[in-house]
């Protein structure tokens, strides 16, 4: 289905009547993303070479905030706005640690900047309002259900993210507005989490407060300011109450290393770990990226420690043109 041939049931989107900001700029504030990858590239295989989604104008210049899987390795990005207008895009950074990306339009997308608000001021049960592109047909009425930590599988962690319901499969970069209209997070997944003793999806957001300590840094010199954490390649999944390499990135440290598919993940050092989130943090504990990280792992019934010395994730990607 095209982007504008689907559309949220009337009853789920936001009215004028019901907001208490402009929500027709709003819509404008919103661009459609669409970014090609090289076949060769290193996320292509799990992210593939088209990708789509959504980003939020968050200055006069046309500056976009967006969610990073989306541009990562892009070699061409278009921005297409609520106008119709379809401008190139130049990636300018990306902050793995919050998961926060930056494009630079190549072009005018005379789209009108949200205004900031603070995540930290949202509280649960709130409502709230996101926006993809393409106006009122693709913006949701949500509720905040829950404030809490978030661990990926591909070493990813948040201390706290947002996470709303309905939820949408296909919300990366969309932005989260509070009752006010500002924006308070941006999209990244579809999840699933424990609501009044239910699995339920949910979508997560990552909150807009992390942006401002790091928002200098990345336009000056287009990476992140924050050191880059050690990163060892292995997708860890938590499965009944243990933690699995589901899969070790091709020639990356844990596959050097030895690690393997179906190991079970004890800790690092002598520091048992019970939670994919306690694993992330004892491995950050150690040092930047660079680090040896001691794992203790078990496989066929023997424990095993086996030494991963950490690389620096970017250096295993395609690098942007410059233009």
């Amino acid at each position: 289905m095209s982007e504008q041939q689907w559309a949220f049931r009337e009853p789920l989107q936001p009215k004028p009547d019901e907001t208490q900001f402009d929500l027709d700029r709003a819509f404008d504030a919103m661009v459609l993303i669409r970014a090609e990858v090289p076949a060769d590239g290193y996320t292509a295989a799990n992210l593939g070479t088209e990708r789509g989604g959504y980003g939020a104008v968050i200055r006069e210049d046309g500056l976009i905030l967006t969610i990073g899987y989306l541009v990562t390795e892009a070699s061409q990005i278009w921005l297409t706005t609520n106008k119709g207008a379809v401008v190139e895009g130049f990636p300018l950074a990306y902050d793995r640690t919050t998961g926060f990306a930056l494009i630079q339009p190549l072009g005018k997308l005379n789209a009108p900047p949200l205004q900031r608000g603070s995540a930290a001021d949202i509280k649960v049960g709130d409502a709230a309002f996101v926006l993809g592109h393409g106006g009122r047909a693709h913006a949701l009425k949500t509720k905040l259900i829950s404030k809490s930590e978030f661990a990926g599988p591909w070493e990813y962690l948040l201390d706290e993210a947002l996470f709303a319901t309905p939820a949408h499969p296909q919300w990366g970069g969309t932005a989260l507005l509070d009752a006010q209209g500002d924006l308070i997070g941006i999209g990244s997944l579809l999840v699933q989490q424990m609501v009044g003793g239910e699995e339920t999806h949910v979508n997560m957001f990552v909150p807009i407060d992390l942006l401002a300590p790091i928002l200098d840094g990345m336009l000056q010199t287009g990476r992140s300011p924050h050191p880059p954490s050690p990163w060892l390649g292995m997708r860890t999944q938590e499965a009944d109450d243990k933690l699995v390499v589901a899969r070790v990135a091709a020639n990356g440290p844990a596959e050097r290393a030895g690690v393997k598919m179906g190991d079970v993940v004890l800790g690092v050092g002598a520091d048992r770990s019970r939670s994919l989130g306690e694993l992330l943090r004892s491995v950050r504990r150690l040092g930047p990226a660079g680090v040896d990280v001691p794992l203790m792992l078990a496989r066929g019934g023997e424990v095993l420690r086996i030494v991963v010395k950490s690389a620096d994730r970017d250096d295993f990607l395609k690098k942007p043109n410059l233009h």
